[in-house]
């Protein structure tokens, strides 16, 4: 199973239609987790589950019904009935240690919505057209290379634009090699599936200054978007400091300028974020189609995190995403990606003798092994190349297999 997600191309009364959707999902989902909440605190005992039904039946039968309701009756049906789903899947997966607890929802969260077929699975054609249950046909900016057949269609918002995701319920053909029959009239594109050599392993060090070090001496820089978009976006801030933001609270209304001002505002971060995830993918999969073998390390990113001068920095690099794709990606290129674990030297040990060296500090940008008798004695190798080494041949007692998820209790 894989995932599609494309690029939407709405006319402003699309636009407003997205909008109508993802804020009633919003207030059905807030509407029963108040309601879930007043139970348990009144002490009643019933399951989650029973209490989700039982106030989506006072919703349909009662709430719904209201004059100043009405509204609801305008838009899909499906919305409403998703988003009590959604809750009762946010209260299974905090139980199951999965996430934290469900909280309300704010418009600062951004908007999204999913919406499915009652009657089953579609046929998403293939074109430039998609045709979404209980709202219509709508534009797409890229369109399907075939057909898909799926059922749920979640619709979500990144700063000005829309996109359709949803789920397929099939495997990918391993992305290897094309090659073309000439002795045909007509060129049929073959592909056949990834080979790869035993020999063929990699150790990754991950770093501040050199973004990632292969073992096979290759040194791959990230572009670091949001660095060198800083100075604009204070400079944006700084001339907007003015502007009348609004507080519901207070009831002071936001200016017709603030509005632009802050949708300019959320264009500038989703290109910063587009281009992180540009570079990001492509390092990702030219890594995956390289190598067979991939090992990395567990680095406690939220602990670097707590770094104030290093904070920023690692942020914009995406340590984490960059192994959650290596992992997931792992599945169609059929690699096999380990985890080293944090406790292991990688950085403090010689990569020929295994010497250990205690007082290596982070401004140290090569390694001089303290070992007279070794030849990385007399010699300076660069420390994140050695760090890959070490990576690379680390024992089997410090390595595992990579999981697809973290639990909330793997990340602390």
């Amino acid at each position: 199973m894989y995932a599609i997600k494309v690029e939407l191309k709405l006319n402003n009364k699309e636009r407003t239609l997205m909008r109508r959707h993802s804020g009633y999902a919003r207030f059905v989902y807030n509407y029963g987790l108040a309601l879930t909440q007043g139970l348990r605190s009144a002490g009643v005992k019933a399951s989650v589950a029973k209490q989700i039904n039982e106030i989506k039946k006072v919703f349909t039968n009662y709430t719904k019904k209201q004059p100043e309701n009405q509204w609801m009756n305008e838009l899909s049906s499906k919305v409403y009935q998703r988003a009590f789903i959604d809750l009762a899947q946010a209260y299974q997966r905090w139980a199951k240690g999965l996430s934290s607890k469900p909280v309300f929802k704010s418009k600062k969260d951004g908007d999204s919505f999913t919406v499915y077929d009652g009657n089953g699975k579609v046929l998403a054609l293939s074109g430039k057209k998609i045709k979404i249950p209980t709202l219509g046909t709508f534009r797409l900016k890229e369109a399907f290379p075939c057909c898909y057949v799926t059922q749920t269609f979640t619709m979500s918002r990144q700063a000005n634009k829309w996109y359709v995701s949803f789920a397929v319920d099939a495997d990918r053909i391993p992305n290897g090699r094309a090659s073309f029959d000439s002795t045909e009239t007509a060129r049929t594109r073959t592909c056949s599936p990834p080979t790869y050599h035993p020999e063929e392993a990699v150790g990754i060090d991950l770093g501040v200054k050199c973004f990632c070090t292969l073992s096979d001496g290759s040194q791959i820089k990230a572009p670091k978007p949001y660095k060198k978009a800083k100075t604009k976006l204070a400079l944006a801030q700084w001339r907007n400091r003015n502007k009348q933001s609004g507080n519901r609270r207070q009831g002071v209304k936001q200016s017709n300028r603030a509005k632009k001002f802050y949708d300019s505002l959320a264009k500038k971060h989703a290109r910063i974020s587009y281009q992180r995830q540009d570079f990001l993918h492509k390092t990702t999969t030219d890594i995956s189609r390289k190598f067979y073998r991939i090992r990395i390390e567990d680095l406690n990113v939220s602990g670097m995190l707590a770094n104030s001068k290093l904070s920023s920095a690692i942020s914009d690099l995406g340590f984490y995403e960059f192994r959650r794709q290596l992992i997931y990606k792992s599945e169609f290129f059929g690699t096999k990606v380990e985890v080293v674990d944090r406790w292991y030297p990688s950085s403090k040990m010689c990569s020929l003798c295994g010497n250990k060296h205690d007082n290596v500090k982070l401004s140290d940008r090569v390694y001089q092994c303290q070992n007279k008798s070794c030849l990385a004695h007399t010699i300076t190798m660069d420390r994140d190349l050695n760090a890959a080494y070490n990576l690379l041949n680390a024992p089997l007692d410090y390595v595992r297999l990579a999981q697809p998820e973290v639990t909330l209790v793997d990340k602390k």
